[in-house]
């Protein structure tokens, strides 16, 4: 039986290796493609393209990846000094998250990710949480994640999947001030939105942290067994 296709957004970013030093890159961390593999999955990498949304028609599942913010134009606001933003990766990839959410393709949003879901359905972000909830433990410092103890809604989806375990793992300093027309179904005890879902549709569901790295079977294999049916 084959593998289940799972597309995985991917970055743009200055990359070295051997003799090559800082070149521009198409790339994602080795942990989404890993995640999905353990789960079941054929895990195939998608470029930035803006053309279309053609390729959504060969897969059976999208992640979309964590990375840099959002243009906060793509929700009518103006940037504030810490919004770092990749227009690439958003005229690629806001398409993409729209085009799923029409032909119910199950997805997976991750940090970056769950905020694209976010405004691809009509909402908006906090350009920079710490200026909202008074403290950095979202992102605690360069390359650390933060570890946080969530709230799900009873009845929900990432309630579901998560059982007993509230432990968290973040690094985000922008969040989901309005999920538009997805469910909040997650709360960091600051109130910190950490999971959006859309209960109407086979598999949507949007989580603030990073379940790539501890190759978390529960969301993996919940999206790998959508896009199997």
């Amino acid at each position: 039986m084959m593998r289940p296709l799972i597309g995985i957004t991917t970055y743009v970013e200055p990359a070295s290796w051997g003799v090559w030093h800082r070149l521009p890159t198409t790339l994602v961390p080795h942990a989404y493609v890993e995640a999905v593999t353990l789960a079941g999955g054929r895990a195939v990498l998608l470029p930035p393209d803006d053309a279309d949304t053609d390729v959504l028609r060969r897969m059976d599942g999208l992640v979309l990846g964590g990375g840099a913010d959002v243009d906060p134009a793509r929700y009518g606001a103006s940037p504030q000094p810490l919004t770092d933003t990749r227009p690439q990766r958003d005229a690629a990839e806001l398409p993409l998250a729209r085009a799923a959410l029409a032909t119910d393709l199950p997805v997976l949003g991750v940090c970056r990710g769950m905020q694209v879901l976010a405004v691809a359905a009509g909402g908006r972000l906090e350009q920079h949480l710490p200026d909202v909830v008074g403290h950095d433990k979202h992102r605690p410092a360069p390359g650390v994640y933060g570890s946080q103890q969530a709230v799900f809604e009873s009845g929900s989806r990432i309630a579901e999947l998560m059982g007993a375990d509230r432990e968290i793992n973040c690094y985000h300093h922008q969040g989901v001030a309005d999920a538009g027309a997805l469910s909040v179904t997650g709360w960091a005890a600051d109130g910190v939105v950490e999971a959006l879902e859309d209960p109407g549709r086979p598999f949507v569901l949007g989580v603030q942290w990073h379940p790539e790295v501890s190759r978390d079977r529960r969301l993996f294999g919940a999206l790998v067994s959508a896009a199997s049916a």
